[in-house]
Order: C-alpha cells, then structure tokens, then sequence
C-alpha cells in the first residue's frame, strides 16, 4: 500500500442482479488532507455486509449512493492524522466510511475501540459492532426468546445467524438452524451448540420443520425472507414473534417476487412480525457490547472471521454473501493491522 495514494472503488452502475466487478470503477488519488475538525483514517479492515447490495441500488433506508461516489462500508482504521481533539493520532476507530485506503472525516457517527490486547480488531466486526449489536438487540427486544420456546433462524452459519442461535441457547431455547451445506449445519450443531439443523438446498425445508418443530414455532429470526419465511409461518404458534433482519435471497431479483401466500397466518396465530435495523440500537451499543463480551469470555459463545486479503478483492468478494460460500464474517483486509 502507497502510503501517498488513495485507491477507491467507486459506484460505476446500479447492479442489475449479481454484483459484478463492472458495477464499480477502481480509481485511484492522492491521500487528501484533513481540515480543521477533521482527521485522516487509514482504513485496515472493511466489512462487506448484504446491506452493501442495496446502498448500491436506489431503493436503501439510506440516500442511494450516487454514481460515481466511493461506495460506502463500515471500516476500522487507526487515526493517522488528526485536526480534532476527540480523536487523537493512533487512535483505532470504527464506524461507516468507505471503500477506499484513506477517508477523511470529522468522526460523526465514529466510535474509538478499547485497546484490549485479548480481543483482535476483527472481533469488533465479527462479534461486537453492527453484527455482534444486529444478533443481540434484535433477537431479544423484537423477538424476546423464554426458555423452552423453540427458536427458528435462517442464514444460521452467517455473522449475525450464528450469533442469534447461541444467543438463544443461552436463553434456554430450543434452536433449529437453516443453512446451505452440509459443512456449515455440522459447525452451527456440532460447534455452536444449535439442536439441529437443515439444508435447505437438500432438503424440503417444511417437511423438516415439521420434524424438528413438533411444537410449532415460537421465534423466528429472518436473514433470507421467500421460501424459506413462507414455510416458517406454517409452522408458528399463538403470539409468535418473527423478526425480520434481512432477505438476501430477494437483494439480487432483478423483478419485485410475490411475498409469501400465507401471511393471514399471523392473524389467526396473533403473531407479531417486525423489521429491525441496528442503527436504531447504537446509543444502546455498551448493553449488548457488555453481555456479548461476558458470554464470550465463559465460552458460551464462538464467532468465525472469512478474511480476504486486498481492497481491490472487494467487488469479487461481495457475491460470497449470496452464492453462499463464505465461511463467517465476511472482512477485507486493507491495511497493516498494528495490533497484530
């Protein structure tokens, strides 16, 4: 990395289905300087999220990145030089910035990481931060798992899936996994503890509910939405909670799908679904920062990092969130990372 150049992957098209790399134009700039209040990040680690998907389309809960602007992602980075007080030189900071070595800003939504030599900077993406935050704040405030109730998640060998299964277990339920190999339902039971698990691109995934479930469904975590979400609400009982987290399996549909046939079933179940999204839970980020790390610390929970190595992977790699072959928390290394 050329510590005078800028490289950045800016928007270049909306994408039409799968991201392609043509979507984006890799370009490169001197490294700017910051102004007064502001300060300059290197970028070590960049986070690639499902999300990412819709901030390039025109229909994000954020302003759609325009054409031809660096495309966004969160980051960590180490400030490298600084015009702010509450940021000095070397501190390692986390928050949304973009794809690109440097980013200059004046740390509005940025959060300064603890310097705890047991705890490696990608655990802030693969544990703590907007994943470790999603699993926590919307399994238990929307969904409000009790012991003994059984606890359905989809995407359960992603970041945020995994995390929600152990949560649950922690919380005394039964939970029941859906994921896309053999490989990664033998690591969400044999490893993280789930009771069982399905593949759904082997099995019919009503037919194993119903086997798994034998007493319906009370929670039920979504990350893919479709199918999947339809063969849930079958299954659920009276005053069951479905939190709604994400539905990769409709980002790259290049036509609106049909929603599922059977969504009168939360009339007579009474049920609740609703939407979560984690920006509405960051002033409460210390609460389930402090609870995760504890849970982790007494081995109740694990967490698996997919790193890739090199900005310029970062176009490729997105579609690893949607054929399925990413393996954890999906992370783009950067940069030298000074706590390694």
């Amino acid at each position: 990395m050329n510590s005078s150049i800028n490289r950045q992957w800016r928007l270049a098209a909306r994408p039409v289905g799968a991201v392609k790399e043509t979507d984006f134009e890799f370009t490169q700039e001197s490294v700017p300087s910051p102004s007064q209040g502001e300060i300059l990040v290197r970028n070590i680690y960049l986070s690639l999220d499902p999300t990412n998907r819709n901030w390039a389309s025109d229909n994000s809960y954020l302003s759609p990145i325009s054409i031809g602007d660096v495309m966004l992602g969160a980051t960590i980075g180490i400030v490298e030089q600084s015009n702010n007080d509450a940021f000095p030189k070397g501190s390692i900071v986390q928050g949304l910035l973009q794809w690109q070595d440097y980013s200059i800003t004046d740390g509005s939504g940025l959060t300064i990481l603890p310097n705890i030599p047991s705890i490696p900077l990608t655990a802030h993406f693969g544990l703590f931060g907007h994943i470790g935050l999603s699993a926590y704040f919307a399994l238990l405030d929307i969904g409000k798992p009790n012991k003994g109730e059984t606890l359905v998640v989809s995407a359960a060998a992603g970041a945020v899936g995994s995390l929600v299964g152990q949560i649950g277990k922690i919380k005394g339920c039964h939970v029941v996994g859906i994921a896309g190999s053999d490989e990664k339902c033998r690591w969400i039971t044999d490893e993280l503890g789930f009771d069982a698990a399905i593949n759904y691109k082997e099995e019919y995934v009503l037919d194993s509910l119903t086997k798994l479930c034998p007493d319906g469904i009370d929670v039920y975590f979504d990350n893919v939405g479709g199918e999947i979400l339809e063969a849930v609400l079958n299954l659920i009982n009276i005053n069951a909670r479905l939190v709604i987290c994400g539905m990769i399996s409709q980002y790259n549909n290049t036509k609106p799908q049909p929603g599922p046939s059977n969504l009168s079933n939360l009339i007579s179940k009474r049920a609740l679904m609703e939407g979560f999204l984690v920006l509405d839970y960051m002033q409460r980020a210390n609460e389930a920062i402090q609870d995760l790390g504890k849970w982790y610390s007494e081995g109740k929970l694990q967490y698996r990092i997919d790193l890739v190595d090199g900005l310029e992977q970062a176009p490729s790699a997105l579609n690893k969130l949607f054929d399925g072959s990413n393996k954890g928390k999906l992370i783009i290394k950067i940069s030298d990372d000074p706590s390694s």
